[in-house]
């Protein structure tokens, strides 16, 4: 009876020791077996591992992707113009053996403020790049410039045994004691560039002006041209046909004559003529016979 105490601890004492053996792995983490500081073995996949119990210990490792704010920094473009950006980046652990290495027992908090260092030496050198201005910094291609950070700060951010997958900027501000002065410069710029559109556009409205007036006389002096020939191809068919009419009886032409004339000379009821009686403009109102 006395054997069963312990037998009990014993059998206590090999569960806790193998329990203690016993370290799993789950999908989301890699693991490291340390043991006296030293780095004894590496679990990447997941799954249930052993390791000597009292002499070893499991570090676990974050196997996913994980994000990173970075503070607020300024940076000064080639026009001078500064700005203020703060970014956010991407990464992940993908070598916990360099990763434990480079942070040493600082642990993921020493690795976020090592990144936070790569990452914004990177955009200060990328945004104050030689032809890279404010304006483009707030384009479209602010992505290419984001790119160019992101490839740069992934090749020193290797040494953590990290790797970057990509790096966005969060906000981008003009500071403080420069808003006034800047927002003066943009008007300015901007006033000058409405100035030179309303000049280009005054210059296009005067030469389509005196385009339209060159286009109304030469218009016109055609027109005018071709008018007077017409007037006065009329004028000599209408003579020629007076011609042939008066060549083929004089007599009917010179009646015909004076009864136009008559029809615009005594014209209402108090038309008065003053001409003397034996006019010839009265021959065919006087002779009986038409004459």
């Amino acid at each position: 009876m006395k054997k069963l105490p312990v037998l009990f601890v014993g059998f206590v004492i090999l569960v806790v020791v193998f329990l203690s053996s016993i370290y799993i792995v789950d999908e989301r983490q890699k693991a490291l077996v340390i043991q006296f500081g030293q780095i004894k073995a590496v679990k990447e996949e997941p799954g249930v591992a052993f390791k000597i119990p009292l002499i070893q210990n499991v570090e676990y490792y974050d196997d996913r992707i994980l994000s990173l704010e970075t503070a607020e920094t300024e940076v000064t473009p080639s026009d001078d113009r500064r700005l203020v950006v703060d970014a956010f980046a991407r990464y992940r652990i993908i070598d916990v053996v360099k990763f434990k290495r480079a942070v040493s027992t600082g642990g993921l908090r020493k690795a976020e403020v090592d990144l936070n260092g790569i990452i914004i030496d990177r955009i200060r050198a990328v945004l104050g790049a030689d032809g890279v201005t404010s304006n483009t910094i707030l384009s479209a291609e602010r992505a290419v410039l984001m790119q160019q950070v992101t490839d740069q700060a992934r090749t020193r951010a290797a040494q953590l045994g990290v790797d970057i997958l990509d790096v966005r900027l969060k906000q981008t501000n003009l500071p403080e004691q420069n808003l006034d002065a800047t927002f003066a410069r943009m008007r300015a710029e901007r006033e000058r560039e409405a100035a030179d559109e309303r000049a280009r556009g005054e210059e296009a409205a005067q030469r389509v002006r005196a385009q339209a007036d060159r286009t109304v006389v030469e218009l016109e002096s055609d027109a005018s041209r071709k008018a007077e020939i017409t007037r006065g191809e009329a004028d000599a068919e209408r003579n020629r046909i007076f011609a042939d009419a008066f060549g083929e009886d004089p007599e009917f032409f010179e009646f015909y004559r004076s009864l136009n004339a008559y029809r615009a000379g005594l014209t209402g009821d108090t038309t008065t003529m003053v001409i003397s009686p034996d006019s010839e403009f009265f021959d065919y109102l006087k002779s009986s016979d038409g004459r």
